[in-house]
């Protein structure tokens, strides 16, 4: 069991990165891997324009309600997940950035990334997105067959996965990212390294590449699909690892490979930043000066909208005994970790308290022996598990 030293007073909020989450909560159909807070499109395929203005409007309600969750920071950066958020309108984008911006402010070059589903039918133009102030997609093929795509519930094509990729670079984006995953029911080394292949091909910048897993509450896990074995698997993570080296690309988290700058919105995260969220379902993380807090918002969209703005579902303190597994879980997972002086300033905790376990770690070849930087070795970030249990 890890001991902690008593809680730091000097803990300073301000110096704590600050984002925003924004989740838009509806999907023109569900996948059955996915355990996102995700809905059906009411009535249709498309989001109506009425609907759109509601939730765009509780989003805008939901936010004053944060200004002082703030503390005076700036955002730096925006990440807009779902759900589709493609299904929102530019032009709804816009009005949005421009009211968010009535309240807190921005940082100049804020990163602002919005989630995109290739499917023609469920967004415009990314020259529009662009326009209204977004400066980076992630766009969610997951895989290039067109078996593997129906098998997941997908409603794209492979044509329309390369044509989205492609549409995104020739509209002036420079920094596209793609989800793809592995793992895949019945999927095949081969099939595995042709996804990675058509990514790269195709110009992503990013690339977030993770494993199937199999998540309660989805119709996978009712229906029990068969996957691959645990060789292919390995093989798949083994051989793909380095087909993305070889193409340029550089592993800076766990899943996330870059031919550009890192994610900052996501190395907050990882971080142990601090992130505000609106939306149905969306959670946050403030730091104030008598430590950290998370909440969450009301699931259900109807429920988001009925009362706006829309209340916490909860807003509790985390336990000082769970900030050092919560801190190292997130830290870890970069490759290059986090400078040492952050555990203290973002937790509020003496950095002390974890010194035999560091020692122990680093003995075991575990951590790197490096007084500035918390970091896995090599053979700690194979076995990351292990090394997150110290913190416990």
């Amino acid at each position: 069991m890890l001991k902690l030293s008593n809680f730091l007073s000097d803990l300073v909020p301000q110096s704590i990165p600050l984002s925003l989450y924004v989740h838009m909560p509806w999907c023109v159909r569900k996948c059955p891997y996915c355990d996102f807070n995700s809905h059906t499109v009411p009535g249709g395929k498309q989001l109506s324009l009425e609907l759109e203005n509601e939730y765009l409007y509780a989003l805008v309600e939901d936010f004053k309600t944060q200004i002082d969750l703030a503390q005076g920071r700036k955002i730096s950066s925006v990440f807009i997940g779902g759900g589709t958020p493609s299904l929102i309108s530019a032009k709804g984008y816009q009005w949005l950035f421009h009211q968010l911006k009535q309240h807190i402010e921005f940082i100049e070059d804020c990163e602002i990334t919005l989630e995109a589903n290739p499917g023609t039918l469920e967004h415009q133009p990314f020259e529009d997105y662009l326009q209204a102030g977004i400066n980076r997609l992630s766009i969610g093929v997951q895989t290039f067959n067109t078996e593997h795509l129906k098998k997941l519930g997908r409603i794209h094509s492979v044509d329309n996965a390369m044509l989205a990729i492609q549409q995104a670079k020739s509209a002036g984006f420079q920094r596209v990212n793609v989800d793809l995953m592995h793992g895949l029911p019945e999927q095949t080394l081969e099939q595995a390294l042709y996804d990675l292949k058509l990514a790269v091909e195709q110009g992503a910048t990013h690339i977030s590449w993770y494993q199937l897993t199999i998540e309660p509450n989805t119709v996978f896990f009712r229906t029990k699909p068969v996957l691959p074995s645990d060789n292919i698997l390995s093989d798949i993570q083994e051989q793909g690892e380095q087909y993305l080296i070889d193409a340029g690309f550089i592993n800076y988290e766990v899943s996330a490979w870059r031919k550009e700058k890192p994610s900052m919105h996501n190395v907050n995260y990882w971080q142990f930043g601090d992130y505000l969220a609106i939306g149905a379902g969306a959670h946050g993380k403030v730091t104030k000066e008598d430590g950290v807090y998370r909440f969450q918002k009301t699931r259900l969209p109807k429920d988001y909208l009925e009362k706006t703005p829309a209340p916490m579902v909860n807003f509790e303190k985390v336990a000082e005994d769970e900030l050092p597994f919560e801190f190292m879980m997130n830290a870890l997972r970069l490759k290059e970790g986090a400078p040492m002086p952050y555990y203290s300033q973002r937790t509020g905790l003496d950095i002390e308290a974890l010194q035999p376990s560091l020692l122990q770690l680093r003995q075991q070849g575990l951590l790197l022996k490096d007084e500035k930087q918390l970091v896995s070795t090599e053979q700690g970030y194979r076995f990351l598990n292990a090394v997150l249990e110290k913190f416990l």
